[in-house]
């Protein structure tokens, strides 16, 4: 092929280029709005780059984070290390996480989580020790069940094998993406048949099977027995095997977490051929101990289970709360240097009193009060075991939420810190939560601080996200909300960095640095980070920088 002539090149180039040129006197093509808001967003420098070491020594700027998250050190990875230099878990450090069936603690993932940030130069806020939810709620009831008071004088026959200490000889199950084992959380003996199902459906999809030995049951009138618990508040019933009069059906068992006695009266008709636990109409978790099948006695007397005194119970949830805390403190203090000790104690209706249990309609399947069983001292508690199996110099934190939303609750907790400390403990912190909305009024923010700062403990903001409000979702949000959002952040650091003077500002942990996933646990599908979902800065990264710097940082890129 025969090249072309380089004049005749250039002169085409130069008509090419002629006719592609704009005519710049008839329209002028302006960035879109949002392009122009965002361009000078981008130009931020990471976000812990805008903390001042000099004035503020002793700060930490964190993020939330899962360990799953962190630990796949991925996109999240990098944007956390990049912006941040300490990290909380939301929840993998916590009892529920960390405390198995039989009490003992299982660290392997923190571990790795500690490695993994050390490697990094990120430290590891621990979070949190005393708390009443997140809890193995399990394992801290069963300690309170001293066993069962049989009747010594009954000899009935007992047709089934049903203390699950030895086998599960007889006994089988299907249906509902069902599981069946043996567990060691028995009321009676140490062991309990559990069976979990996850398919709601007809009573009989989901079934645990048990057939009578010798087969059939004779003909005669009985009493099948058994204790039950579940995870959660479910419902079964029993039924049997048979025909004619030998089928029957049990009315509906209503289960709790707290173990109960049930008995159904049956009569065999000589066509007895075994039982069945009709489970499908409420999946979850449930529990069996003592399944018994016994000829009926007018002599016979029915198990009590055994209660503790309320002195026994204290001293039994002590002992578990002292191996909790010693062995978590313990384990990762070579590289946790601060805790939430003690984590949401305040009653919101009655914020100068403690959370209880105590008279409330339904307790969630991990909740369980400490202060129930320890008093008002169970922080006390708490706050000297963190001091003498961790560090000398951790930094160890009271924290809760909605202190700006009622400075009454914010009072109470100031007040419970001297309570905690007269009895004893040292407190050194006390950590504010700001969960806030764009309806949070600035001036219950200035006070809150105030009320903080005269407290001279340090004050750290350690779960900070900010929505717009009444439920609204990202796709709902507009341009002005995502400003004001923006210019609350700012406010918010800026009034901490004022009014909280620099020897007791701890930091600040932004609780979800990124905008909630529609199906999360936590403020779900509301835009409350710094970051959208696909990672791209929002004007709220601006406020947040604006605030840590202290001046309007866009104003250098004019």
């Amino acid at each position: 092929m025969t090249p072309l002539k380089t004049t005749t090149c250039l002169a085409l180039l130069t008509v090419l280029s002629a006719a592609c040129s704009p005519d710049e006197t008839e329209f002028v093509l302006e960035r879109p709005e949002s392009v122009a808001t965002m361009a000078p967003i981008n130009r931020y420098n990471a976000l812990k780059s805008y903390v001042d070491p000099t004035a503020n020594p002793n700060f930490k700027l964190g993020a939330g984070v899962s360990l799953a998250d962190y630990m796949a050190r991925g996109v999240v990875y990098r944007m956390i290390n990049s912006n941040f230099n300490d990290i909380t878990l939301g929840y993998e450090m916590k009892h529920g996480a960390v405390v198995k069936a039989d009490g003992k603690l299982d660290l392997t993932n923190v571990t790795n989580l500690l490695k993994a940030a050390q490697a990094a130069g990120v430290s590891v806020y621990g979070h949190t020790l005393a708390w009443h939810a997140n809890q193995n709620a399990a394992y801290l009831n069963s300690l309170l069940l001293t066993g069962v008071d049989f009747d010594p004088a009954d000899k009935r026959v007992n047709y089934v094998n049903g203390s699950f200490e030895q086998n599960q000889t007889g006994w089988n199950s299907w249906g509902g993406s069902s599981t069946r084992d043996i567990v060691n959380t028995g009321l009676v003996g140490t062991k309990s048949l559990r069976f979990t199902h996850t398919s709601k459906a007809n009573p009989w999809d989901a079934q645990i099977a048990l057939d009578f030995s010798p087969m059939p049951v004779p003909v005669g009138e009985y009493t099948l027995s058994f204790f039950v618990r579940s995870d959660a508040p479910g419902k079964f019933r029993c039924s049997t095997v048979g025909t004619g009069p030998d089928v029957q059906y049990q009315a509906d068992v209503i289960t709790s977490t707290t173990w109960q006695y049930v008995e159904w009266d049956i009569k065999s008709a000589g066509s007895l051929q075994a039982l069945r636990y009709d489970m499908g109409t409420t999946p979850g978790t449930y529990y069996l101990d003592e399944v018994r099948l016994n000829p009926r006695s007018t002599l016979y007397k029915k198990p009590v289970i055994l209660q503790l005194s309320d002195q026994e119970k204290g001293r039994i949830i002590g002992g578990a709360m002292d191996k909790w805390i010693s062995e978590m403190v313990t384990q990762t203090k070579p590289y946790v240097k601060a805790w939430d000790v003690v984590n949401e104690p305040m009653d919101d209706a009655k914020p100068t009193t403690l959370k209880t249990a105590a008279g409330r309609a339904r307790i969630a399947t991990d909740e369980f009060f400490w202060q129930d069983y320890l008093g008002k001292d169970y922080a006390v508690r708490a706050f000297k075991l963190a001091r003498q199996y961790g560090n000398a110099d951790d930094v160890l934190f009271i924290n809760d939420y909605n202190l700006e939303y009622d400075l009454n609750k914010c009072r109470g907790l100031i007040d419970y810190v001297s309570y905690i400390e007269a009895n004893g403990a040292k407190v050194d912190g006390i950590g504010t939560q700001l969960h806030m909305s764009l309806d949070t009024k600035r001036e219950n923010i200035d006070q809150m601080f105030r009320m903080l700062a005269a407290t001279g403990k340090m004050i750290k903001i350690s779960e900070m996200d900010i929505g717009i409000g009444t439920g609204i979702k990202t796709p709902a949000t507009t341009p002005a909300q995502y400003k004001a959002q923006a210019d609350l952040y700012e406010y918010v650091i800026s009034k901490y960095m004022e009014l909280v003077p620099a020897k007791q500002r701890y930091g600040i942990t932004m609780w979800s640095p990124m905008d909630s996933a529609e199906g999360s646990t936590w403020r779900a599908g509301e835009p409350i980070g710094l970051w959208k979902r696909d990672y791209s800065r929002k004007q709220a990264y601006g406020g947040f920088a604006n605030g840590l710097a202290g001046r309007n940082v866009s104003a250098d890129f004019k």
